[in-house]
């Protein structure tokens, strides 16, 4: 991409036209979560039934999100991602419309693939705007994120205890979120690709780098949507919850990470990825035990919200330490972002068929196993650490060189 023609004040802005466009992404998605329970009555299915449907937006992203480098290249990133995120915003309404398996299953597949195109189009100007600038934003961004997230299930959870009907609730939703993604579309960075420059191939490997990272990744993200979409569903059914109590579980989940992604940067500016995410994993495990153990609502939502917070700040290390690795940053980006969502799109459809041959505890036990797993292969994100404590003040011509 063509870098010429922006400086630190248009990068600065950019960086708040982007964090506005992750916030309202994460909108969609919360506001898609808390009515899991809804859209599951009115299309008359069964927990593996749901299960099985919720695999369909890991097929549509698999399959959508490779394009997502060639629409930028062809298009620019501003307009490629003012297309693809209303696409995304417009999908919301869909999997509410479904009567059945069928519908829901066709409707959840492009829900999946507007939401991983333009989740690959947002995480690459936000990696871009962060080599720009030399710091760390990405958890900030992706804080804005969970921020969405937070409003979208916030939304939800008064409109499931209010009773209302989703088509009309999502419908509302999708308006406000496409006029909102148009506006902020407008200040993010045009790049235009050079004339000299190949346009990305559709399909290609991940290099070994993006394997290894994207497993951390894998690891956070099953959690988060297994969380995100099964939240609800295990207080209402596993501890006979009201549909209010069971939304508000949610809400408490995307609450605590947005607060620790919004924090994040300094966190790891002063301690390290590797540390922070193994601290990280610790809490998401005992979030995990709680759940799984706790037999009470409260514990079980304060499981949950201890999950959030343990998690939060993996997914944005993993984009920004792929950004740094390799000699093709570009294609290690989007092979961690290929692992991570198709990660959490595919654990509401295991949690599912595994809560369907045995139960929704013996799901989150799996959880709770993977969220243990960071703790283990944190160190795999030393790889171009931004963030560490330093000893001093690196002097000029002198290479800063940290702990």
């Amino acid at each position: 991409m063509s870098t010429v023609g922006y400086g630190q004040r248009e990068v600065a802005r950019a960086r708040y036209a982007v964090a506005a466009v992750f916030a309202v992404h994460g909108a969609v998605t919360g506001s898609f979560a808390t009515r899991v329970p809804w859209i599951q009555d009115h299309a008359g299915v069964s927990a593996g039934q749901l299960g099985l449907a919720l695999a369909f937006p890991a097929l549509g992203a698999s399959v959508a999100m490779p394009l997502a480098g060639s629409v930028s290249h062809r298009f620019g990133a501003r307009a490629a991602l003012r297309g693809l995120l209303a696409l995304w915003t417009l999908a919301l309404v869909l999997p509410s419309l479904a009567p059945n398996l069928l519908t829901l299953c066709l409707a959840l597949f492009v829900y999946g693939a507007t939401a991983g195109m333009s989740d690959v189009a947002m995480n690459a100007l936000g990696v871009e705007i962060e080599n720009r600038l030399d710091r760390s934003i990405m958890s900030g961004l992706h804080g804005m994120w969970s921020a969405g997230a937070l409003i979208g299930s916030a939304a939800g959870t008064i409109a499931a205890h209010l009773g209302a009907d989703a088509r009309l609730h999502h419908l509302l939703a999708a308006a406000v979120l496409t006029v909102a993604g148009l506006v902020a579309c407008s200040w993010v960075l045009d790049l235009q690709p050079a004339e000299d420059e190949d346009p990305p191939p559709r399909f290609a490997l991940p290099p070994r780098s993006a394997l290894l990272i994207g497993a951390v990744g894998f690891c956070a993200v099953f959690a988060e949507g297994a969380s995100l979409d099964w939240s609800a569903v295990y207080l209402r059914d596993e501890l006979e919850t009201s549909a209010g109590l069971a939304a508000a579980c949610t809400t408490g989940f995307t609450l605590t990470m947005a607060l620790a992604r919004l924090a994040g940067d300094r966190v790891v500016d002063r301690f390290g990825a590797v540390r922070v995410v193994r601290v990280s994993g610790v809490l998401a495990t005992l979030g995990g035990l709680l759940v799984v153990v706790g037999g009470h609502p409260a514990v079980a939502m304060a499981g949950f919200a201890l999950m959030g917070l343990g998690i939060a700040v993996v997914v944005p290390l993993c984009f920004a330490a792929a950004g740094r690795a390799g000699s093709n940053p570009s294609l290690a980006i989007a092979g961690v972002a290929t692992i991570t969502y198709t990660s959490g799109l595919v654990a509401p459809s295991a949690i599912g068929g595994l809560a369907q041959a045995t139960s929704l505890v013996v799901s989150f036990g799996l959880v709770t196993v993977l969220a243990c797993c960071l703790v283990v292969f944190a160190k795999v994100l030393r790889v171009g650490d931004r963030g560490r404590p330093k000893i001093g003040p690196a002097k000029a011509g002198v290479p800063d060189r940290r702990a």
